[in-house]
């Protein structure tokens, strides 16, 4: 049994996947939903919302990553961020699971990765879960009726996740694995109900395949002035620093929430939805991206609900801190329609500094934006990945070392180019913590990031007084109204001045020598901006 809404000549059958069940190809929202319940895999909840719950896994699990070691990606892949799988290993992992699906049913859904039709990546999911169906259908770009039927896939990737791995005979380590080969173009994902795992498969895809087109891959979030797409800014960040809070600004349009190329062009949108963390999210805070929660077909994620009334609460982590919702684009009302935009004015780069040491934001010279992007210091955010409970400081390179297939100055060397051509200019925002480390202060106030930022992204902040931070180097703004002028100065945040200094100096010292590894690979000027 089959549906259409693909060309006859790339059914699976002709990729070598025979023997299914039944295979549905391209399902819309409606059908994916009624799927979604008819099976069992999930709830109704308020609005038409599709409620569902990840398993055991409940983010991503990046130790389960391999690359498929072949001569064409040898001097190509940072083996050292990527773990390495042989050829033979995977041919038995392929065999094994199709064999594992023979007369099950899947969900094929084939989707663009990229508004830029130049750069654009085909990419063809097939699914077990019709409500993986549904999420990746909300993350990627969706072709017309009429794009479907000279649709060619270029890259598979086909997710079963009752098929659980043998680390013995695919040379994994675990029941979980995500297995790319970049020569067959094709990518399995095993024993993880997970559903990021789809979306991050793609990102890592991209980030391996743009480089060599001279394009920067982006792990960001983007917006626009109103009626000015030449006015573009980029947020650089890990999950839970605030790229979809930040980026969703009534006041700017939407381009995307995580994922974005630079090309020779301007800006493009990897994406057709977001994915948004709802642990404590409101609607006062945060009104548009609220009400995706209780619209049709918004996928729910690993939220606890009331039985009777699906009412969701926001503020119990007990199934994970780490609780989403993945909605389409349009679901927000000043989102970008073309996913396209002009060169960043400014790039901001967001940390979620668990120290307490950071100032709410700090302007950046080109070479400390450099010294910066590789650092990638943040905290990893409790529920992001498995085993993190609270944040945890950590330095992730070009903030998304987990996605990053090639070495980290591949990426460094092109932002610094783009940034040399078109001089953006650069911030560093800190949404952690202030007043104090994590456990003793206060999470940033949400109203006075935005304050600092809109006045950053208008030009306004420029215009102001600045110091030089006596630990860093950067420019911090001395005042700002409506923010109050402690907040700027981290020090003056907190009860014991010579405890901030003593924390000042234990993350310094960490910048230094997490930089270290970087050293041999950068030019003079990013060793000049290095601290330590």
């Amino acid at each position: 049994m089959t549906t259409d809404r693909v060309n006859p000549q790339h059914r699976l059958e002709n990729q070598g996947i025979s023997g299914l069940g039944a295979a549905h190809y391209n399902l819309l929202e409606p059908a994916l939903m009624e799927m979604s319940i008819t099976r069992g895999e999930g709830q109704i909840g308020q609005g038409g919302a599709l409620l569902v719950s990840t398993g055991v896994h409940t983010g991503r699990s990046p130790k389960d990553k391999f690359v498929v070691r072949t001569p064409s990606v040898e001097d190509g892949i940072w083996w050292e961020n990527n773990g390495a799988m042989t050829p033979e290993a995977f041919a038995q992992l392929r065999t094994d699971m199709l064999a594992h699906m023979q007369g099950r049913e899947y969900f094929v859904q084939d989707l663009y990765a990229g508004a830029d039709p130049d750069h654009r990546l085909d990419v063809r999911v097939v699914n077990e879960l019709a409500w993986h169906g549904l999420f990746i259908r909300h993350m990627l770009r969706r072709p017309s009726s009429e794009e479907l039927q000279t649709f060619v896939p270029g890259f598979t990737i086909i997710n079963c996740p009752s098929f659980a791995a043998d680390p013995a005979r695919h040379g994994c380590r675990s029941g979980t694995v995500i297995a790319f080969n970049l020569d067959e173009k094709l990518i399995l994902i095993g024993g993880t109900a997970y559903a990021g795992e789809n979306k991050k498969s793609v990102f890592t895809l991209l980030n391996y395949l743009l480089p060599a087109k001279g394009v920067m891959p982006m792990h960001c979030s983007a917006n626009h002035a109103i009626d000015n797409p030449a006015d573009a800014a980029v947020f650089f960040g890990l999950s839970g620093t605030g790229k979809t809070t930040l980026s969703a600004d009534p006041g700017r349009v939407l381009i995307g929430d995580d994922e974005h190329g630079w090309s020779d062009r301007g800006t493009f949108n990897f994406e057709g939805g977001c994915y948004a963390k709802t642990i404590h999210l409101s609607a006062e805070a945060e009104p548009e991206i609220f009400a995706t929660t209780t619209q049709f077909a918004s996928v729910v994620e690993n939220m606890v609900y009331d039985p009777v009334t699906r009412e969701l609460d926001y503020n119990d982590d007990s199934l994970t801190a780490n609780m989403r919702v993945a909605y389409p684009l349009h679901y927000i009302s000043n989102a970008s329609d073309t996913g396209l935009a002009g060169h960043p004015k400014n790039i901001i780069m967001l940390t979620c500094d668990a120290f307490g040491v950071l100032p709410p934001i700090s302007r950046l010279t080109p070479a400390q934006a450099m010294y910066h992007f590789l650092s990638g210091f943040t905290s990893k955010v409790a529920g992001t990945e498995r085993g993190v409970t609270e944040p945890e400081p950590t330095f992730s390179t070009c903030f998304g070392a987990p996605f990053m297939a090639r070495r980290p100055e591949v990426y460094g060397r092109l932002l610094q180019a783009k940034i040399a051509e078109h001089g953006a200019t650069c911030w560093l925002v800190n949404t952690g913590w202030t007043g104090g480390a994590y456990g003793t202060g206060s999470r940033m106030p949400i109203r006075a990031t935005r304050a600092l930022l809109t006045a950053a992204l208008n030009g306004s902040l420029t215009q102001g007084e600045f110091r030089t931070d006596a630990n860093f180097g950067f420019a911090v703004p001395v005042a700002l109204p409506g923010v109050d002028a402690k907040l700027l100065n981290p020090r003056d945040t907190w009860a014991d001045p010579a405890a901030y200094d003593a924390q000042a100096k234990k993350l310094v010292s960490m910048f230094a020598a997490n930089f270290a590894q970087y050293m041999p690979f950068i030019d003079q000027d990013v060793k000049d901006a290095a601290i330590g």
